[in-house]
């Protein structure tokens, strides 16, 4: 059965690193139909909105989508296309490579993120001249739908991130409500104070396996994680909804490079094995995976990782390994 695969390369480097990974998945061989979208700062600019209708319903609709980046209008495009998939849940591994000169050597943590709540609901208002606000939300039902995800995704156990002594209602509900819901599946958990992790992080990465996090909490410790691994060129995540998914590097449009052809692909294709194995394409997902540890490993690299290779010769390279 040929699935559809929507993909959106967006603006800045998105518009190199995803068709990157769309030839990586068309060398695995899998029957996929890739339809292409518009969305970003590039659409807004032509007189239309960031994020058309035509693109949102796509993604809605198809069985997997794949984004690159947004400038300027990320807030009016990657919001929308997460609701678009009902996606709940953002997963982002943050992993070292060999041949990668990582401050962190052997780090391995995946940051499940709440993805619909927090401060990112969009429950903002300008009171005054002198004086903004910002509404942060947080469900019990949001909450345990994480939950639910992370006890399946990590059966052995795994660490809740909040900041419920500031926080105490909003990070005190998502706390308790996850740490219940674990404790209900017999999964071992346990708390750890966000700004102290992210601490923790930095001097003792290999305390952890699996983190699940508040909205902007998982933002801000899987970016730091980053650069811990190598940097942002080597984080993918998957937005996972009950039955869509939408798959992008972590990175935005690195602006500095786009249109210089040097930009890294290998978040977007790591995206793209992710998006594989969310098809269960598990064999092709760890193909791909290998590929790119391959790569990473003997070359070529692209100047981000010390290298001197262009888009397109690390592209090469994992289709030629495949």
């Amino acid at each position: 059965m040929t699935e559809e695969i929507v993909v959106i390369p967006g603006d800045g480097i998105g518009q190199e690193v995803v068709p990157a990974a769309v030839d990586v998945l068309q060398a695995t061989g899998v029957d996929f139909e890739f339809v292409e979208a518009a969305a970003g700062d590039h659409v807004a600019e032509e007189g239309g909105e960031p994020l058309p209708d035509e693109t949102r319903d796509l993604a809605a609709n198809a069985d997997a989508t794949l984004f690159g980046a947004a400038g300027e209008s990320a807030a009016d495009v990657i919001l929308p296309l997460r609701d678009a998939v009902d996606s709940f849940v953002n997963v982002r591994p943050a992993r070292t490579y060999p041949g990668v000169d990582a401050l962190k050597p052997g780090m391995d943590v995946v940051f499940l993120r709440e993805n619909t709540e927090g401060v990112y609901a969009g429950h903002e208002a300008r009171l005054t001249d002198d004086v903004s606000t910002l509404t942060r939300v947080v469900s019990q039902s949001a909450s345990e739908r994480l939950a639910e995800y992370a006890c399946e995704f990590a059966p052995e156990g795994f660490t809740v991130a909040h900041k419920a002594n500031v926080m105490r209602e909003t990070d005190g509900l998502f706390r308790d409500t996850v740490q219940r819901v674990a404790e209900e599946h017999g999964v071992e958990t346990d708390a750890a104070l966000m700004d102290a992790l992210a601490m923790h992080l930095c001097l003792r990465p290999e305390e952890y396996d699996v983190v699940v996090c508040p909205n902007l909490a998982g933002d801000v410790l899987s970016d730091l994680s980053a650069g811990l691994v190598g940097g942002l060129g080597l984080l993918p995540s998957a937005n996972i909804g009950e039955e869509r998914g939408l798959f992008e590097p972590v990175h935005g449009t690195a602006p500095d490079i786009a249109g210089q052809g040097v930009a890294n692909p290998c978040a977007t294709v790591l995206s793209a094995a992710m998006l594989l194995e969310y098809l269960e394409y598990d064999d092709e997902a760890e193909d791909v995976r290998d590929a790119v540890e391959s790569v990473l490993a003997h070359g070529p690299r692209t100047p981000d990782l010390g290298g001197d290779a262009a888009t397109t010769d690390v592209t090469n390279a994992i289709v030629e390994r495949l």
